[in-house]
């Protein structure tokens, strides 16, 4: 009786409510009461978007002698999940359109308690049905989403399935082209998550800006109830901040400790931290820590710091796909510690949970950003209000964590009064959620002023940024003007600049002239890097420098036979793990910088 009633609810809200659409998704799905639903999942691939016509997602079998269907789940593709689908077939390398994923799954719902199918990321596009029925959609490859499932899940079997679409749009974010591989599938975790009925919903726990032994704490229910206790404790300072909640479920407190110690990329202080709520408790591990400008320098913890900066993708390169697991985050965070970083810019796009938590551990500040990269229609509302979409909920799931220190909002973008209007508004939406980071723009509009022979930039939008960043390529994309040693830069002399991309490719062990571009050698790539380094010496309110990249990744804009095929090769490490002469170029730089700021 009790699965009869849930479907009957479930029926009527799909009459009243026909267009489902995806739930903000909760903070810290991993601190709760949740289950795995990884693994080899079913799948077809539908080229031509046949699947929603046959209504695949029912999951029909024949049952009399006339009855046959055009489709079935059984004995065909399987698909690792969390992956992408390009990776693990060959006939999939470059597929872009609609694979539909399927698997079956037992539950044993929990009264008084609500579920929620809950997802890392899917990419591009999705819809999502469960036992038949579209429970959400969401489009975004690289944020979390999810779906109370509470009145459509069925004790004993269960049969999930996702639709997955990674074309290449115009209004798409990115849009049509850009410089990595389009992965698609579900990518991340699939998790079932048991809640109480009135749960935690959000939090928002940081360190005061003008008091460091404070504590600000915020808490929201998922009911807007009050009365509900609430309370927030950290064990090791043997503190604990309680009250009731609000008319709309929200509860604000401070917590003070003179023992409060801050994180810092040398000391990466976490503390054990539980929010409790009515029947509900989330468990985290939060740190404290403060960033800010001060003219053009950036300071954490009061301290003065030059960002040890590197890139990477999300992207195992000896695999040839996606990073989905701790085991990858391991991989891609342990070299670049090797490296000798402070901070580590996740490019282009919001990067798996595994990484920036470890990162955290580990003592690595992060940048994180959302793809406005190139081509985005800067006139099209609908594409502005999905990027402000994408960065609210880039924001909600790492506002706890303290190793990220910069939301960035945009890459090589071209000034235009359209552009500038769309950019400005991600800057209000992320400022009206979280304003304890600095906000930062990556700009490929550096130019050589021969009159003056001297490097500038001029961007308005530059002014509305805590931090200026540029790419500029000198040696490769761009012939030297000066010799590095007289190459001067008068940009946004005001601001705290970070020189965000430069480098060259090289592919690992090709030798060659240090003089000629077209050597594609790591003697030439390793000269470039000894010349930039030598310019940034020239460069007055220089807070930082990130080379792109650490490792080699897959490329359709790669078109070189011998030295690409596929491969973008600037990384300071090769597909297959090898490093080339600039990393060390790189490590010995990072290591002076580290002495030099520890004086």
């Amino acid at each position: 009786m009790p699965n009869m009633k849930r479907l009957i609810f479930y029926i009527l809200l799909t009459v009243l409510f026909p267009e489902a659409v995806s739930f903000a998704a909760m903070t810290n799905v991993y601190g709760r009461d949740y289950r795995l639903l990884n693994g080899r999942w079913d799948a077809i691939v539908d080229l031509y978007d046949q699947g929603d016509r046959m209504k695949v997602y029912e999951n029909r079998k024949p049952e009399g002698n006339t009855d046959f269907y055009e489709y079935s789940f059984d004995g065909g593709l399987r698909l690792e999940v969390p992956g992408d689908w390009n990776s693990q077939s060959p006939e999939l390398k470059y597929y872009e359109g609609t694979v539909w994923y399927a698997r079956h799954f037992d539950a044993d719902p929990k009264p008084d308690c609500r579920e929620f199918l809950c997802f890392g990321a899917v990419s591009y596009r999705c819809r999502v049905y469960l036992n038949g029925r579209e429970i959400c959609s969401h489009e975004g490859g690289f944020t979390p989403f999810e779906a109370d499932v509470t009145d459509v899940l069925l004790k004993g079997d269960n049969f999930l399935v996702v639709e997955v679409n990674n074309r290449r749009t115009k209004d798409a974010i990115p849009a049509l082209a850009f410089d990595w591989w389009n992965y698609g599938g579900i990518t991340r975790d699939v998790m079932l998550v048991t809640v109480p009925d009135n749960y935690v919903e959000d939090y928002f726990i940081r360190l005061d800006k003008k008091n460091h032994d404070t504590v600000n704490v915020d808490v929201r229910m998922s009911q807007p109830k009050a009365g509900v206790k609430v309370s927030v404790e950290i064990p090791a300072l043997g503190k604990t901040v309680s009250g009731t909640t609000d008319a709309q479920g929200s509860f604000s407190a401070r917590l003070q400790s003179k023992k409060l110690r801050l994180w810092a990329p040398d000391a990466p202080v976490l503390y054990d931290v539980i929010i409790a709520g009515g029947d509900d408790s989330v468990s985290e591990r939060i740190g404290f820590r403060d960033i800010r400008t001060d003219g053009t320098r950036i300071l954490i913890n009061g301290r003065p710091q030059f960002m040890r900066c590197i890139s990477f993708h999300e992207e195992i390169p000896q695999r040839m796909g996606r990073a989905c697991s701790k085991a990858d985050a391991v991989t891609l965070l342990s070299e670049a510690r090797d490296l000798g970083v402070n901070m580590i810019r996740l490019a282009h796009y919001p990067q798996n949970e595994y990484i920036v938590r470890l990162a955290e551990e580990m003592g690595i500040a992060l940048w994180q950003e959302i793809p406005i990269w190139q081509g985005i229609d800067f006139t099209d509302n609908d594409t502005r209000d999905k990027a402000q979409k994408m960065l609210t909920e880039m924001i909600n799931r790492d506002k706890n964590r303290c190793a990220v220190g910069f939301w960035g909002v945009a890459n090589e973008t071209k000034p235009s009064p359209e552009r500038d209007a769309f950019l400005e508004s991600l800057l209000a939406t992320g400022r009206g959620i979280d304003t304890t980071r600095l906000y930062v723009a990556a700009f490929d509009l550096v130019e050589f002023d021969k009159e003056r022979k001297i490097f500038t930039m001029d961007d308005p939008f530059t002014r509305n940024l805590d931090v200026v960043a540029v790419n500029k390529y000198m040696g490769w994309y761009h012939p030297w003007q000066l010799s590095p040693a007289e190459s001067k830069w008068e940009v946004n002399t005001d601001k705290p600049l970070i020189i965000s991309e430069f480098g060259g490719e090289a592919l690992y062990g090709q030798s060659g002239s240090r003089d000629v571009v077209s050597s594609w050698s790591e003697d030439y790539q390793a000269r470039l890097y000894e010349d930039n380094l030598r310019m940034f010496e020239n460069i007055p309110n220089l807070a930082g420098v990130s080379p792109w990249i650490l490792f080699d990744f897959r490329s359709p804009f790669r078109f070189h036979p011998t030295n690409q095929e596929g491969w973008n090769r600037k990384g300071l490490v090769s597909d297959r793990g090898q490093r080339k002469k600039a990393w060390k170029i790189m490590h010995d730089y990072y290591h002076k910088k580290k002495l030099e700021y520890e004086k």
